[in-house]
This record gives structure tokens, sequence and C-alpha cells, in this order.
């Protein structure tokens, strides 16, 4: 631990000290700020685990990256985050790394690395996961870890994570800092397994055990892990036995769930206190660093307590990535017939070919073409790195997915039926959708989430799912519905170009729909509906597979000498409607058609934006017409009745004009 000529430390255990001893006193600095009311909410400190960090991170390139959990601020600084940037983000203030869009769980700084903190459990191991996919995919030897606590090891996002980690042998390093306690429950009563570094051996990868408050030693097992991921030969997991000496979060009781006496008995193996005995016969090196870190962090807290906050006006930016150049206007209708699946085939094989990091994930979509034959042709042309087959893990390979968006690669995650991803919905509406807003806008976040929707194929409840309304609710998201094979192509090759996440939900029963394709690539923006069918009598807007349905009933009430004008939003999320307004001011009338659930749904929503915005050129109120409020049942005769049908919307626009 020094050197045996001079008796001094090393330059590179004073690195390590200094590092430690910077993370502790920041610490420190903030418990005292959260005391006078500088801190606005929750602040979990690292105080006593600052060896883990430190010698995991020592190891570190710039371009390596780290994900990481609510207990972040160590890895955060560990990273390269100044501490200014840190004090600043918990004080809420423009300077801060997240620029005070993240406070204590939430930390953001792509710049050294540091791709964010999270507030949930687990999704910095899978995010981690996909980072390792993206080096492995662009051939990079990057390195990247998660940080987690013993916690997240019974979640779900663990098992999902390291096993694909190790399936696909990802230059991946899983840290977990076994503090004893998640939250306040022991990890002794929550884990019926009680070594984490044992369960490596489940997925195949070695699995080590250490001393989370001996940095030397964690930097010695870090620097083999780290050696062997960039070489190509795998992940790692870490089990790092530490303890937290403060509270789960400043301010909270402490002495219900532990006692104070093992919180003492923890302190007298402090980290840092360690490698200062280790000294103890020249101490004059550390003196000096202590006084200059202390004085660093006192700079920090002043600086960053005289920051500005920032400005109310930015509160709603970045939610979305800025808008490319606009695309060319759509070709017109070329004569070539093709169907949905041939048209959504064609869109993604060109992007693939135009875009080495496209690639997909998801059960079966490799050789076999996928379920509904999205992928059919593209292994043979691309390989198995770009049309990768996964293991049934919904979660783990969305939570993938948007680990890969952000560090490089464009994933296009097939889950075949839009029931099936609600396993991962926490992974789209809390990180994925999120992650722009979050780091202001320095990640991206170009996902491509596919998948069937819809009822008619005695399916049952399990896979007739319509799930575009709940998507439509959370700002970040584009959600796309498209009802024909042109649409469908186009709004695939904008979807694969964005750099947004994209839900791209299509009804399974038009998918064999034939229709006019150009063959040339060409996008159709989102948020741009398409008038069907021109009338003058009444607007009907309908969604999805009910575009067709209606069109069919179209020619029997123009018998009738009754003109519809058929609106189909194409995407649900951004919604047009000044179009269909437009549209309403013509014929007076509006009838909204929905496959979906009428409590709460897109029609609901596009009433109340027509009603507020064209009331006056109402002559009768707004109709609606859904599925009924049901779970889909299997029996065909049953399964029927919970559809609109062709009487049913031909009986409810004659209502309409009748009112």
């Amino acid at each position: 631990m020094t050197d045996p000529q001079t008796q001094r430390p090393t330059e590179e255990l004073l690195r390590l000290y200094r590092q430690m001893l910077l993370i502790r006193r920041c610490e420190e600095q903030l418990a005292k700020s959260h005391q006078r009311g500088l801190v606005h909410g929750a602040c979990h400190t690292y105080v006593g685990q600052e060896a883990i960090a430190v010698g995991v991170c020592s190891h570190l390139r710039r371009e390596d990256v780290v994900f990481s959990t609510h207990r972040g601020h160590g890895h955060a600084l560990a990273k390269g985050v100044p501490p200014v940037q840190l004090i600043a983000e918990l004080y809420g203030r423009a300077t801060g790394c997240s620029q005070g869009r993240g406070g204590s769980m939430h930390l953001f700084s792509p710049e050294v690395g540091m791709m964010g903190t999270s507030g949930i459990v687990g999704p910095c191991i899978l995010q981690a996961t996909g980072a390792g996919y993206s080096f492995r995919l662009l051939k990079q030897d990057h390195v990247a870890v998660a940080f987690f606590g013993d916690g997240a090891v019974n979640n779900a996002a663990f098992h999902e994570g390291l096993n694909l980690a190790a399936i696909w042998k990802l230059p991946v390093l899983f840290v977990c800092e076994n503090n004893q306690f998640a939250t306040e429950v022991p990890f002794a009563y929550a884990a019926g397994n009680p070594s984490v570094a044992a369960r490596g051996a489940t997925y195949g990868m070695p699995g080590i055990e250490l001393d989370g408050n001996d940095v030397v030693a964690i930097r010695a097992a870090a620097g083999e892990a780290v050696a062997r991921a960039r070489s190509g030969g795998g992940p790692t997991l870490f089990e790092c036995k530490t303890y937290r000496t403060r509270p789960h979060a400043e301010g909270m009781g402490d002495y219900t769930y532990r006692t104070r006496e093992d919180v003492e008995n923890w302190k007298t193996k402090c980290p840092i206190d360690r490698l200062r005995k280790a000294f103890s016969a020249n101490l004059a090196p550390l003196d000096a660093i202590d006084a200059e870190v202390q004085r660093e962090i006192e700079a920090a807290q002043r600086e960053a307590e005289a920051s500005a906050w920032p400005d109310p006006a930015t509160a709603t930016t970045h939610i979305y990535a800025e808008a490319r150049r606009p695309a060319p206007p759509p070709p017109a209708d070329s004569g070539r017939d093709i169907s949905y699946s041939q048209a959504t085939l064609e869109a993604l094989g060109a992007e693939m070919a135009a875009n080495p990091a496209i690639f997909v994930l998801g059960e079966g979509i490799g050789v076999r073409g996928g379920n509904f034959k999205t992928t059919a042709g593209l292994y043979d042309k691309f390989g198995p790195e770009r049309l990768r087959d996964t293991p049934i893990c919904e979660r783990g390979f969305v939570g993938l997915g948007g680990g890969a968006a952000m560090t490089g690669t464009r994933p296009v995650i097939d889950f075949m039926f839009a029931d099936f991803v609600l396993d991962g919905v926490g992974e789209i509406v809390n990180q994925i959708a999120k992650m722009q807003y979050m780091s202001s806008g320095r990640l991206k976040m170009p996902i491509l989430l596919r998948g069937c929707i819809g009822i008619g194929h005695s399916a049952a409840t399990h896979h007739s799912g319509n799930y575009y309304p709940m998507y439509a609710h959370f700002p970040g998201l584009h959600v796309v519905i498209p009802s024909t094979p042109y649409d469908a192509k186009g709004l695939l090759h904008h979807a694969l170009r964005c750099d947004d996440p994209v839900m791209f939900l299509e009804p399974r029963e038009i998918l064999s729909l034939t229709g006019p394709v150009p063959e040339a690539p060409y996008e159709i923006p989102f948020g741009q509906a398409a008038v069907v069918n021109t009338g003058t009598d009444v607007t009907v807007v309908a969604i999805g597979r009910m575009v067709r349905k209606v069109f069919d009933v179209i020619a029997d009430l123009g018998r009738e000498g009754i003109s519809v004008e058929l609106i189909d939003p194409r995407t649900v999320a951004p919604l047009d409607t000044e179009t269909i307004g437009a549209s309403v001011a013509k014929t007076g009338r509006l009838l909204i058609v929905d496959e979906a659930f009428g409590l709460y749904g897109i029609g609901a929503e596009i009433a109340a934006q027509i009603a507020d915005r064209f009331f006056d050129e109402l002559d009768a109120p707004i109709k609606r017409l859904n599925g009924l409020h049901t779970p889909t049942p299997y029996s065909p005769p049953l399964e029927a009745a919970v559809v609109p049908n062709a009487d049913a919307i031909a009986r409810a626009i004659r209502d309409l004009l009748a009112e």
C-alpha cells in the first residue's frame, strides 16, 4: 500500500483516498444542506460505501458508461461529475447536472459517461445490459457498469438483465452494493439465498464477493472484470458487502429496523479510515488532501447556493427530440399492391440496410421471421446480432432497448402482441418516455416498440388488447396506429428516422389487407391525419381497424343520400385536431369510432379538444361508438358482440344526423 523505499503512499492510493474523501465531504455537506432546507426533496447519501464507487470507477474511461440507482451521488462523483454540479442539482438549480430536473435520485451527466440514476429499483441493470449490446454491435471496447443495492437482486430486472448479458457475453459489470437493507427491509429476511455472488454461477458468469469497505481489493477485482469485459469475455457480478451509516434518506428515522450499536460498529469499518490507518507513519500527504478537499466542497457549496434557478419557461422543453428537417411529401399511390405486413417489412429492411445501428429484439424474430412475418428474410441479410431472438422476458429486452438507445444504437423491440409488453410498461413509462426530458435533451431515445393490437381472432383477453389510450397519456411517447399498407410503410420509415420513442401498434386483423404502396422509401410525419373520404354531412373519426369498417359502410349510406367525411388520425400521440376541426367546420357533426374502450379513451380526448376549440362549428352533440367495456371473450358470438360492426356504425351515423 506504500512505496517500500519512501514509506509514502503511492500516487494511485492517494487518488483513491482523495476520491473517497471527496464523496464523503460532499455527502456531509448535502446532509447539512438538507437540514437547512436547501435540498427540497429526498437526499440519499452514500456515506460508508465510498470504496465501491471509487474502486470500480478508477478503471473506467470517459467513454465507459455508468447506470445507477437512487443512492447514486458517489457513483456520479466517482465517474467525474464535479461536486458543484451535484450540489446544485440537489438544490434544484439550473447549473445542476440534470439542470434541476432530477434532484437526488435522477442524476445525468452523459458528457462524462454518467447515464443516469433512477428512483425505481432495477432499471439500471437492464440499461447497462443495453449499453453493452450497443458496444458489441458497434464493435467498441467500452464497458457498461450497473450499480444497484441488495434490494434489486430480488427484482425481475436482476434475473432478466444478468441472463441476457450472460447469453450474449456483453461487456457489463454488475455491482451489487449489499448494504444489508433495502430501505428498511433486512437482506437476511428478503433473500432465500443469502449470497448474491453465488448467483453469478446461475447465469454462467463469475460471481465475486468482496469486502465493500476495502478500496484496494475492489480496485484489484474491478481491474480484472473490466479487462475481461473489454476483451470479449463477458459480464461479471460483484457483491460488495458494506453498510450505509446514515439513514435511508436524510430526515428519516433510523433505529426502528436496526440498532444504534450496529451503526456505530460499522462506522469503525469506515473505508476512508481504513486507508488512512495504513498510512499512519506518514499522514502529511493525506492531511494536505483533507484540507484541499474541504476547500473544494465549501467552494462548491457556495457556488451552488448562489446559482440561478431554472427558468420556469423551460419546464416543458426536451420532452421530445428536436424536429429534423421536414421529409419530402410522400409519393402518390403507385398502383403496386402489397399487404400491410409486406409494407412494414419493406420499410424495416430498407432502414436496416441504410443504418447499421438498427437491430431487432423479440421472440422468434430471427430465423423464423416473427409470428406475423414482421422480419421474414431479414436474418439471412443482416445476421444474428441485428436480428436477435430473445428469451421470454419482455421487461428485460424492453429495458435493454432503452439502454441501447441511450448509447448509440437504434433498437426495434418486437413484442408480438401488445398485451405481452405490459410486463415492461414500467420501463416504457418511467424510463424510456422520460429519458430525454430528465437529461435535458442530452440523451436521445431512438427506440421503436411494435406489436399487434385488436379483437377479432378468438384469441381471448390476453392477445386482443388495445392499449393506445394508456400510452398516449404519457409525455415523451409517440403512438402510431396505421390502418393501410401505404400509411404503415411511410409511418415506419419516419419512426426509424426520428430520435423519439415510438409505440407502433398494428391491428392484427388488417395485416393481410392489401393496397397500393410505392417501392421507394418515403416518410409520413407524425401528427398528420388522413382524409380517407370527403363528405359534407358528418365527420367520422375512426382509429385502426375501424377505418376500414367505416369506409365499408360509406357507399351504402351514400345511396341513402348521406355524405360521410372519414378521418384517420394515423397517430393518436400527437393528435391532429386541426384536420378534424376543419372537417367539423364543414359538416357540423362528429362521430368517433374506436374499438378500444370508451371510458377515459382517445375518443373522449378528441371530443374534448373539438368541443373546446370548435364548439361554435357543431350543429349536434359529439357522439362516440366504442367497444364494450369488458375483457375480450373467446367465443366468436361473444367476441363479435363487444366490437362495433357495420350495422352499429351506420346506425350511429344516422342517429347523429337525426339530432
